[in-house]
């Protein structure tokens, strides 16, 4: 059966060869929970025609849409997955304020579990049996010293400071990547904006593949240029 969710889109990022988009829903124009729409694939990255609107286009954050879903679908951490019906075309509503976006932050807290780094993050990753512990895999967060960290270009890295940690995660917002190493160096230096944060799915650690962890990833960089 079919169920139509409103969206307000908090994140379009990088996945795979798809993409990755979330956001919570929207009741009678107030927020609710946090809603990731997956496809039937192994990793559930959404391809571009999943996502396409009726009348073109793909959904930008802030975009307020109408998703037509099939059933929730809960993986581990991940709880907010809800699978997409490939059969029906997603439909733009309308745009939502950025002014209003503080009413939409998560409450002040650690990103899950810290302490474990990666060789060039910070507190960017946990053991997947730590972070199967956890019962969400989203947040928004209000960054006041965000800044980015290009030294592995054409990875980027954003970083900042929560909960009293500083962290430096990896960016999958192609909005992002696809403004080029110059237009980010030239608009570069510490600024306060609002993050999409996302569990990703689970690697095998480079060094020891014996070892699985779940990265943190920054999905959506929204208000910083």
């Amino acid at each position: 059966m079919v169920v139509t969710k409103r969206i307000l889109c908090l994140a379009n990022s990088r996945k795979m060869q798809g993409r990755c988009v979330a956001g919570k829903e929207l009741i009678n124009d107030r927020p609710g929970s946090w809603i990731r729409p997956v496809s039937a694939r192994t990793t559930g990255e959404l391809s571009f025609t999943e996502i396409c609107y009726a009348g073109g286009g793909e959904p930008q954050v802030l975009d307020i849409i109408d998703v037509p879903l099939l059933q929730h679908c809960p993986k581990h951490y991940q709880q907010e997955n809800w699978l997409v019906d490939p059969t029906q075309r997603w439909t733009m509503v309308e745009r939502f304020p950025v002014e209003r976006l503080a009413e939409l932050v998560d409450p002040p807290a650690p990103l899950w579990i810290d302490g474990y780094s990666s060789l060039r993050g910070k507190n960017d990753r946990m053991p997947v049996e730590k972070a199967n512990t956890q019962t969400n895999s989203l947040k928004l967060v209000d960054a006041m010293d965000f800044e980015f960290n290009l030294d592995n270009y054409p990875r980027i890295r954003g970083c900042f400071t929560l909960a009293h940690d500083r962290h430096s995660l990896r960016v999958t917002d192609p909005v992002i990547e696809d403004l080029g190493r110059q237009s980010i160096e030239r608009l570069s230096g510490r600024k306060a904006c609002y993050l999409t944060i996302s569990l990703g799915e689970p690697l095998r650690d480079k060094k020891d593949r014996n070892k699985e962890y779940v990265y943190k990833l920054i999905a959506a960089v929204i208000g910083w240029t």
